[in-house]
């Protein structure tokens, strides 16, 4: 199977790229960078600015708060084919969380400019992303609950 054939069909799966077609996403394959971090690097602090989003491809990221960045309490954990570091690129905030390589992890990488000529071509795609970012509140919402109680 063809390297781009492999990237459509990930892309696909991601929740953040749902509403797109099957050649939208074959033009949005080319875009990407692979990127890799090894078991125990971070991948951006909380505080940095968000220049790209990741679509991880193997391994394992954890998700920390915490304002200490070596932190290792995680409020979630992420695998291959979950999406994260999006929000910054929304709203030109820095980022709000730390993201760790709990293991060697891979990774696609989008810019955040690409990004947003893509919003720009295909609607669809802020669909996409906010019920991507909806699901993840919703998710978290529970947890958030227990810890008002």
């Amino acid at each position: 199977m063809s390297l781009h054939l492999e990237r459509v069909l990930l892309l696909a799966k991601v929740p953040l790229f749902a509403y797109l077609r099957t050649d939208q996403l074959s033009r949005l394959a080319p875009l990407l960078e692979p990127v890799a971090w090894a078991k125990g690097e971070r991948v951006f602090d909380k505080g940095d600015m968000g220049l790209e989003l990741y679509i991880l491809t193997s391994g394992h990221i954890g998700i920390s708060v915490d304002a200490d960045p070596t932190c290792q309490i995680f409020i979630n954990e992420l695998w291959a084919g979950d999406c994260l570091g999006e929000m910054a690129l929304i709203d030109n905030e820095p980022r709000s969380a730390t993201a760790h390589a709990l293991e060697d992890t891979q990774a696609l990488a989008l810019e955040k400019d690409r990004l947003h000529g893509l919003l720009m071509s295909y609607p669809e795609l802020g669909i996409g992303m906010l019920r991507a970012l909806s699901q993840r509140l919703r998710a978290m919402t529970p947890k958030l609950a227990k810890n008002v109680k």
